[in-house]
């Protein structure tokens, strides 16, 4: 059965967004401040794009949004400044050596999630492989002082991967932001305040 769209899905459509997502972002960036004018951003699971064009307007033309997704990109454009797009798998680090060009990045975030197969336990064990993978390109890439947030399906690994990532920033909590659907077992881990290797 089709799902009627919502309040976010209309206003999305209205605001020019491919997807409802970029309000799951809006809460987190207003909430934790991830992401400054200026700063270099990589975006992790882009597609369809929202994140990334929300990313654009607010780094604004003094920086840069790098958008990385399995699927090829289009041309992602807003407020003037154009997202480098870049095809790649997360969970295959030989895929994405480009990425080093753009680093140190100021933030690293994520709306990535596996295909579905409706089996929550396989589910929740591949979308904490995609954090994983992130966690670790991060470790890599993420300057000092910089921000995270990646999505991860509640009921398996969260404590573990919560656990490791306090071990590399300052704080890191678990949240869901009200505009993920009440049915989803999704949420965010959102990390402030990398520290020093």
């Amino acid at each position: 059965m089709k799902r009627k769209p919502d309040h976010y899905t209309e206003r999305a459509r209205k605001e020019g967004f491919p997807a409802r997502s970029v309000y799951k972002f809006d809460e987190l960036q207003h909430r934790f401040r991830l992401v400054n004018r200026g700063d270099t951003v990589l975006d992790i699971g882009a597609s369809p794009g929202s994140w990334t064009l929300r990313l654009l307007e607010l780094v604004g033309k003094e920086g840069t949004v790098v958008a990385l997704d399995r699927k090829e990109l289009p041309e992602l454009t807003r407020a003037g400044n154009t997202a480098v797009c870049m095809q790649a798998d997360i969970t295959e680090p030989a895929e994405y050596g480009d990425l080093e060009r753009y680093a140190p990045f100021d933030a690293i975030v994520s709306d990535a999630a596996p295909n579905t197969s409706g089996h929550r336990t396989l589910d929740t064990a591949r979308s904490a492989v995609i954090v994983e993978s992130s966690l670790e390109l991060t470790g890599q890439l993420l300057k000092p002082g910089g921000n995270a947030a990646f999505k991860l399906f509640q009921g398996g690994d969260e404590q573990a991967i919560l656990a490791t990532a306090r071990d590399m920033f300052e704080k890191a909590r678990i949240v869901k932001p009200k505009a993920c659907r009440d049915e989803s077992f999704e949420v965010f881990l959102v990390c402030t305040g990398r520290t020093a290797t």
